[in-house]
């Protein structure tokens, strides 16, 4: 973990030095492009981590291992977190673009807040059912459903008009390869704080379910050392 999370401070650090210090000015947009930098990494690596929770979840279904399941439920619980962050910057970015927080008649932005909505329900969903092997089998069954829906979504809105939100990653002939250079260090430093995120979520949880076994241990020997005692 030490490794991990100084890895990933390490990454995000150059991709942020390189986007200020290195990367070319936009000619229009000037520096409130440099948001691109931070919202779009997110957005992808939240896509992707709702998928991975589906592939996750596929796992569960088919071996019945809980390990899977925490897995599938810590995947989809940190990219609703970056999905945040991802409509967060989104907004800000559009504000300071075309002076409004939000565009209704845009397909992508529309499509990206559909799926995380779509995501928001899982939470409920699961916690809704109190037998734990049934949550875990119902919450999967969700997983797998909206993860098949998430890619089948975005292609339908790649294909539809252009309209307002710039396609960046489609126009990658108009880019510099500075541009690439420091959004793909980005990516990656996104990708190294989801995982370690991710890892860190998932070893509290494993150890907050160690001390209530060993809890419920301690109480039953309790018990257990009342009714052998002496009267």
């Amino acid at each position: 973990m030490r490794t991990l999370s100084l890895l990933t401070a390490a990454t995000l650090t150059a991709a942020y030095a390189l986007a200020f210090f290195y990367a070319p000015m936009d000619a229009a947009e000037g520096v409130r492009q440099k948001i691109f930098y931070v919202h779009v990494p997110l957005s992808i690596v939240a896509l992707c981590g709702f998928v991975a929770g589906g592939v996750l979840a596929i796992q569960h279904l088919r071996t019945g291992d809980r390990k899977w399941d925490l897995r599938s439920y810590v995947a989809i619980h940190m990219a609703l977190i970056f999905g945040i962050g991802a409509l967060i910057t989104g907004s800000i970015w559009a504000r300071a673009a075309w002076g409004h927080w939000w565009l209704w008649d845009e397909p992508l932005l529309v499509s990206f807040l559909i799926v995380f909505l779509l995501y928001a329900c899982y939470q409920p969903l699961r916690f809704a059912i109190e037998d734990p092997e049934r949550q875990a089998r119902y919450a999967s069954v969700f997983a797998v459903v909206a993860g098949a829906f998430v890619p089948l979504n975005f292609a339908a809105v790649r294909l539809a008009e252009q309209n307002t939100h710039p396609r960046s990653l489609s126009q990658s002939d108009n880019l510099p390869g500075e541009v690439w250079l420091v959004f793909f260090v980005a990516l990656v430093g996104m990708g190294l704080l989801y995982v370690t995120l991710c890892r860190m979520e998932m070893t509290a949880k494993r150890t907050r379910g160690e001390l209530r076994k060993l809890r419920r241990r301690l109480g039953d020997d309790v018990v257990a050392g009342r009714s052998a005692a002496p009267q």
